[in-house]
């Protein structure tokens, strides 16, 4: 009986295990297109022009970056702009960093939660591949308050649509002072940051390959 109760256990925490496991991205090739799809922090407002975090995965990739950030954006107007986005350039990957404008305005997380993934399905409908950037919870009082933290819908969201996430780094940034512009945007190192660490997650060698 012990045996069955230790192996039950086990199980139950094995099962934990993948049902959290992280989806990660596919490797894509040298060259290829990839447009980077949000608001004023994909824009990068904060920054002069070129220290945008879309620029910086340029310089960093070689990939050809489309910035397709529009500032006050919002995920449930994104989604409408989406499709055109993508009948231009056709990429081989979008990154997604919209919900920040949608938190501001008190939006209910279910319906932010909704519009992202209808995006996200747009995008795999096109055959390109969807990555999400985690973005703060940002409200009026979050702002005045130190730390920030992501918000859970794009942790639920990667986990129950298996979309790859690159988690904190946006959040990590907002709680220090000196990577900021202001208390919703990066400043020119943020953003370099910001670019560095989403790099790292994209170019990520899958387990067993050199």
């Amino acid at each position: 009986m012990r045996l069955r109760a230790l192996f039950a256990v086990l199980l139950c925490a094995w099962l934990l295990n993948a049902c959290d496991r992280m989806p990660t991205p596919t490797p894509i090739p040298p060259r290829a297109t990839v447009v980077a799809f949000g608001d004023s922090v994909t824009f990068g407002t904060g920054a002069a022009s070129g220290e945008d975090w879309p620029g910086r995965l340029a310089e960093l990739s070689g990939w050809t970056v489309v910035n397709a950030g529009v500032p006050g954006d919002t995920a449930e107007h994104a989604r409408d702009r989406i499709e055109a986005v993508l009948t231009q350039y056709q990429p081989a990957l979008v990154v997604i960093e919209i919900g920040g404008n949608d938190f501001l305005r008190r939006r209910p997380q279910a319906a932010v939660k909704d519009d992202i993934r209808r995006i996200v399905q747009s995008v795999r409908q096109s055959g390109a591949q969807a990555v999400l950037v985690a973005v703060p919870q940002v409200s009026l009082l979050g702002i005045l308050s130190g730390a920030k933290n992501d918000a859970p819908i794009y942790r639920e969201l990667a986990l129950e649509d298996g979309v790859p996430l690159v988690e904190k780094v946006f959040s990590e940034i907002l709680s220090r002072p000196e990577l900021c512009a202001d208390n919703i945007h990066p400043n020119a190192e943020g953003y370099q940051q910001m670019a560095a660490t989403i790099y790292a997650f994209l170019y990520q060698t899958p387990k067993g390959t050199d």
